[in-house]
Parts: C-alpha cells; structure tokens; sequence
C-alpha cells in the first residue's frame, strides 16, 4: 500500500500584526531627532534690532566653513560668541581667529540704530588682523 507523505496545506489568514518593526523603527526616529534637534536651533541669542535689506537670493555656505560671531549694541558693547567683550578683548579674539589655520568667516551683527562709527571701529578691527570673510547680518523687508 502506498502511503501519501505530502502535508496537507492549510492557508488561513494571520491574525496578528508583528509591530516589533515598527516599535524599533519609530525609535530609532526619535533618537535621531533628539540628537539633531539642538544643531537646528540659531546660535545667536543676543537681541539686536538689525538694519533692514532688499530680498535677494541667499548664497548658501560650504558645510565645512566656520562661523564666529561679532556682534555690536547701539549703546557700545561688543560681544564675540554670545559674551560681551571690551575693545582689548576684541582685539585679541580677532587676533586668535586670525591665527587659525583657517580663519573662520566673521558673522557680523550690528543694531540697525548703532552708529557709522561703530561700525567702522568694528571693521577696522577686522582689517588690522586681515580678517576679510565676513558676512553681514540683516532682517529681509517684507514689501
């Protein structure tokens, strides 16, 4: 007598979701988005009121270009990276980014109410340690 050894094959439906994946997956999301949330945040945190300008198109920045702050108040002060420096300490830091093997690109930020004269000791300052990457900061009109 011959016997049948094929399985007989019974097809139903699976009743259950494996949301394992998905679990790990989302996750993995959120760990990402911790991580790169703070590098989305401007570094700037010193309220200026900035000079006005026309809309152009902006040039974006090679991602390897560093970015040191300079900003200036109406009232005098100056500030490089978020803390308030004199014009010695001005002097100085300028001097440390000018001796950098690369020298950074120098974000200027100047209140829109500050005086020419300001602006002028400020790039004075730049030139004398020929720092001449700057970029100047403004608020774009809305027309």
């Amino acid at each position: 007598m011959a016997r049948n050894f094929r399985r007989q094959r019974i097809s139903h439906p699976i009743a259950e979701l494996n949301v394992t994946n998905l679990i790990d997956l989302g996750f993995t999301l959120l760990i990402i988005f911790m991580i790169s949330a703070p590098l989305m945040i401007p570094e700037q945190t010193i309220p200026v009121d900035l000079p006005l300008q026309e809309a152009t198109p902006q040039v974006k920045a090679d991602p390897e270009t560093v970015f040191e702050d300079l900003t200036f108040r109406a009232d005098g002060s100056f500030f490089i990276s978020g803390r308030q420096v004199n014009a010695a300490q001005l002097d100085q830091a300028l001097a440390e980014f000018a001796s950098r093997p690369q020298p950074p690109v120098i974000r200027v930020r100047g209140e829109g109410t500050a005086t020419w004269q300001q602006s002028v000791v400020v790039i004075d300052a730049l030139q004398k340690h020929r720092l001449r990457r700057l970029s100047i900061d403004t608020r774009i009109s809305s027309q």
